[in-house]
């Protein structure tokens, strides 16, 4: 039978220590910094990751700032509001959402917040940081699905790792974070040519293309682990990378919605505790 790696019990786990880790910094120092939640515009899905991400926060009793820039904001003052969250000392952490307006560059974020308060992990200093193993803030949705094959005993160490999907948010650094752990990695993408070929002889493949169905149930063997990273929306439901079939095959699999995307916003928790932390350093 397929084991179901559902999010929600990773997800709990990381936030009661995140909480617990918030309530002793506030014992200690009197008070807690905020999160900064930035979007420009008014695209749904940025409002919904938004709603999201306040309800995360609260359950630890974190204080979102909500940061709302109009759809016309130029580059020069979408750098501004940034460098204003910067170098205030009441903000510890720091997200932009996407999608942001077509005159504003969409990897702007990744240059121009602070590092040390860069939640997300996504600054091309703190990927830097991770591909030489020193990295404070990690990249939250790949780190997640690293907690959840940590939560339910999946061991990666000399294990042959499949990632499907080379972005900067979720491929790339997801193969740094399972080299660092002693995994034989091979990164494929969208425009791999028989992709099967290379997923038929993983342990473990990650899905991040945002491709519905780039795997279907004839390119993995029964006990393979299959971390779905894919998010489409297809009319009011959410699909994943792999086909449905999948679930039939495969030793283990993160299911989409429940998956790897729950434990997303609980990794933004704990990277804020650890901006938090150093902040006082």
């Amino acid at each position: 039978m397929t084991l179901l790696l559902e999010g929600r019990p990773v997800a709990r786990a990381i936030l009661a220590q995140a909480r617990d880790d918030i309530a002793e910094f506030a014992t200690q120092n009197g008070s807690t910094p905020s999160l900064a939640v930035v979007s420009a515009g008014d695209d749904p899905s940025a409002f919904a990751y938004a709603r999201a991400i306040e309800r995360t926060a609260r359950s630890i009793d974190v204080r979102v700032v909500r940061v709302l820039l109009p759809d016309s904001v130029m580059p020069a003052e979408f750098d501004d509001a940034i460098e204003q969250l910067n170098r205030d000392d009441g903000i510890a952490g720091i997200i932009v959402l996407q999608p942001l307006p077509s005159q504003l560059d969409k990897t702007r974020p990744s240059e121009i917040v602070a590092p040390s308060k860069d939640i997300d992990g996504t600054t091309l200093v703190n990927i830097g940081r991770l591909s030489a193993g020193s990295a404070l803030l990690v990249p939250s949705t790949p780190a997640g699905g690293m907690e959840i094959l940590k939560y339910y005993g999946i061991p990666v160490e000399g294990k042959n790792v499949v990632v499907v999907g080379r972005s900067l948010v979720v491929g790339k650094p997801l193969a740094m974070m399972l080299i660092s752990e002693n995994a034989t990695v091979t990164i494929c993408h969208s425009r791999t040519p028989n992709l099967g070929e290379f997923t038929s002889r993983a342990d473990i493949v990650a899905l991040a293309t945002g491709k519905p169905r780039i795997l279907t149930a004839g390119m993995i063997r029964e006990s393979t682990v299959v971390l779905d990273f894919g998010v489409t929306m297809d009319g009011d439901t959410m699909r994943g990378d792999a086909d449905p079939g999948v679930f039939e095959v495969a030793g283990a699999i993160t299911p989409v919605p429940g998956g790897t995307g729950v434990v997303t916003n609980a990794i933004l928790m704990r990277n804020f505790v650890a901006a938090m932390r150093e902040s006082i350093c």
